[in-house]
Formats: C-alpha cells, sequence, structure tokens
C-alpha cells in the first residue's frame, strides 16, 4: 500500500457503500446486479485498473484490482463480477491482437461490455480436453455450435472469450479462443440463471450456440490452436484474484463475528468473554493474518511479473480451503443467527464453498503442485 492506493480503496469503499450495499438485497432476489452499476463503476476508474491508458484502462497495476477485490470481498458483494471481467480482459492484454484491444478494452474498462469467460460445459469441467463446443472456419467467419455452462457474468456478458474445438483430436493443439461480442447475435441464447448454494446476486447463467457467426477476426492472438497456452498462461493470474478474495472474505467475516460476540450476552455477559470464544477468534485471527501474509506476496509477484504456476496453486487451494474453514467458525460463534440469511457471514459461509471448486479445483491444484516438487 501507499498513499495513492490508500485514496483509491477509499473511493472503493465509498463507491460500494453508495451503490452496492444498500441494493444487495434486490440484487439477490434478481439473481444479477443490472448493468447500471458496471457503467457507474467504469465511469469512476474501478474497472480495469491493470490495464494501459492507451487502452482505457487505469495504467496501475494489480495491487488497484486487489483493492477493489478486497473492498467487495469484505462486503460479502460477490455479484459483481469483476474478477472473472478483468480476466477476460487480461486475455486481450496478454494475447490480442493490436485491433482486438482497440476494439474491446476501452468498453471493458467503461463497463459497457461485460467480459466473461467461456470455459466449462456440461460434460468438461476441470478437463479442458473434453470441451465441445465446435467453431468451423467459413470465409472470413466462423461457424459456432455448442454450449457452456457454470459461466460467470453470463446474464449481463457483452464480451464472452469462449473456448471452442477448431481442431477436434488434436489435443491441445486444437483448442483456440474466440471473442464473442453478444449483442444482437443471431442463434446465440442464455439458458436459465442458475440457481445455487450461494453467489445468489451473481448471474452465473448456461450459454447456447447454435451456429452463431462471428468475424474471424475475433479469434483472439489471430492463429488458430493457442487457446490451451493463452489460458494456462494466464491461470496464475486468474487463482491470485480468487486468493485475494478469499482472504478479504475471512476479514471481512471475523471483523463481523468480533462485533457480534462483543454484542450478543449470555449468561449475564458478552459471548466474547468466554474461554472458547476468545481461543476460536484467536485461532481465526491466526489463520486470516497467515493468509494475508502470503497473499500479498502472491500480490507482489504479480505485479513484478514473477507468480508461477505452482504457487498460485498453493495459493488458490489453501486460502479457499481456509477460508471455508474461518467462515464456519464464524457461523458457530453467531449460533442460531449465523444460519440467518440476514447476517453477514451467514451470505459470506455459503458463497465460499464454491472458491474450492471454480478456477481450477482444489484437487487438480494440489496435482499442479505436486508436479513441481
Amino acid at each position: 500500500m501507499d498513499d495513492e492506493l490508500s485514496i483509491f480503496r477509499e473511493t472503493a469503499a465509498r463507491f460500494l457503500e453508495a451503490e452496492m450495499v444498500p441494493n444487495d438485497a434486490q440484487w439477490r432476489k434478481q439473481q444479477n446486479v443490472g448493468a447500471e452499476v458496471w457503467r457507474k463503476a467504469g465511469a469512476l476508474g474501478l474497472l480495469c485498473t491493470d490495464v494501459s491508458a492507451e487502452y482505457g484502462g487505469g495504467g496501475g497495476d494489480f495491487r488497484h484490482e486487489a483493492v477493489l477485490y478486497g473492498e467487495l470481498g469484505r462486503r460479502g458483494l460477490s455479484g459483481f463480477g469483476q474478477g472473472v471481467h478483468s480476466i477476460c480482459a487480461h486475455y486481450l492484454v496478454n494475447h490480442g491482437t493490436e485491433d482486438q484491444k482497440r476494439r474491446f478494452l476501452p468498453r471493458m474498462a467503461a463497463g459497457e461490455l461485460i467480459g466473461a469467460i467461456g470455459m466449462t460445459e456440461p460434460s468438461a469441467g476441470s478437463d479442458l480436453q473434453g470441451l465441445k463446443t465446435r467453431a468451423v472456419r467459413d470465409g472470413d467467419q466462423y461457424v459456432i455450435n455448442g454450449s457452456k455452462i457454470f459461466i460467470t457474468n453470463g446474464y449481463l456478458a457483452g464480451l464472452i472469450a469462449l473456448v471452442v474445438k477448431t481442431q477436434p483430436g488434436a489435443g491441445a493443439k486444437g483448442t483456440s479462443i474466440l471473442m464473442v461480442e453478444t449483442a444482437d447475435l443471431q442463434g446465440f441464447r442464455v439458458g436459465r440463471i442458475l440457481d445455487k448454494m450461494g453467489l445468489k446476486s451473481q448471474d452465473t447463467a448456461e450459454l447456447f450456440f447454435d451456429n452463431v457467426r462471428v468475424p474471424a477476426t475475433n479469434l483472439l492472438g489471430a492463429a488458430e490452436g493457442q487457446g490451451f497456452y493463452q489460458l494456462m498462461g494466464d491461470l496464475p493470474y486468474e487463482r491470485a484474484v480468487i486468493a485475494v478474495a478469499a482472504v478479504a472474505a475471512m476479514e471481512g467475516a471475523l471483523a463481523e463475528t468480533i462485533k457480534y460476540v462483543k454484542d450478543r450476552k449470555a449468561f449475564g455477559k458478552s459471548i466474547a468473554e468466554f474461554q472458547n470464544t476468545k481461543f476460536k477468534l484467536a485461532e481465526v485471527a491466526t489463520k486470516t493474518r497467515i493468509a494475508r501474509v502470503f497473499v500479498d506476496d502472491c500480490i507482489a509477484k504479480v505485479v513484478a511479473g514473477t507468480l508461477d504456476t505452482a504457487t498460485a496453486s498453493m495459493a488458490k487451494y489453501w486460502t479457499t480451503d481456509t477460508q471455508q474453514e474461518v467462515l464456519d467458525e464464524c457461523v458457530q460463534l453467531h449460533g442460531g443467527y449465523g444460519y440467518m440469511n440476514e447476517y453477514l457471514v451467514c451470505r459470506m459461509f455459503a458463497d465460499s464453498r464454491v472458491q474450492r471448486i471454480y478456477g481450477g479445483t482444489n484437487e487438480i491444484m494440489k496435482e499442479l503442485i505436486s508436479r513441481a516438487l
């Protein structure tokens, strides 16, 4: 942190308190945050903060992104899929052509195009080799057929980094990414917003492609067969985003729990005075501090361009496992109220479970770590 980042944090916090916190209950009911708040965030410079100003971004670095994720996570604001939006933008930053960067990035930074990543399919999750969505070259266009599921920002998405098979049977070399702009796109359909355990305000959706035609110039990087390598190259960034969200949720839940146990009375004294409460809080605070130190080190490595796959996998797996442990203790310390959705820790607990699944399951993370040993 420095003075500029502290000012940015204050700006982000004021925006979240004014524009998001009061609307969160309604967003959970309607299962999405709506497009307007994205445009407001873009106008304030909260989107694509680590994208070059040349392409409409904030010209900052990953610390700015981490600040925003932290403020969202501490408040349990899980519907605003800024992490996936930024990851989508970084596919363009790291692999896109100059034309693709100039066409898409300024509108993403302005909140006019909400980014999504179309990777997971009904029969293919962590195993990208099992993808079936097909893109066939037809002159100066690609024709896409297939479907995707569990797509974050799927309902509101204006731009999808769509993972497709361009050469079935060619293994990793047969995978490509197409940047698909969804407005008025014939053959494209958004299915239902999925009814999830948590992340109730997140518009996680099914997507369907029926002879969808997109310009061949939307092939990410302009060369077929690079999709698998593009995905692998950006996964450390994605996993750092998840780890930042995990530690922010721990910090937010710990703060809420400390406040609750000081106020709540039992047997004539506050719950905070019982030895069990003291010891549990000591354990939770220690785990949270360790997670923060580890994640801050990962943030520094992202900024320096040195975060490797194994370390990112360690961060993703350990922080999300620990997040679940911490949230469970915070719910327990709230007693029956911890099971009520009106309490932040209840919502955070439900939201936390998926952290161990998306971005590559934690079992896959352990496999990747073991390969580096």
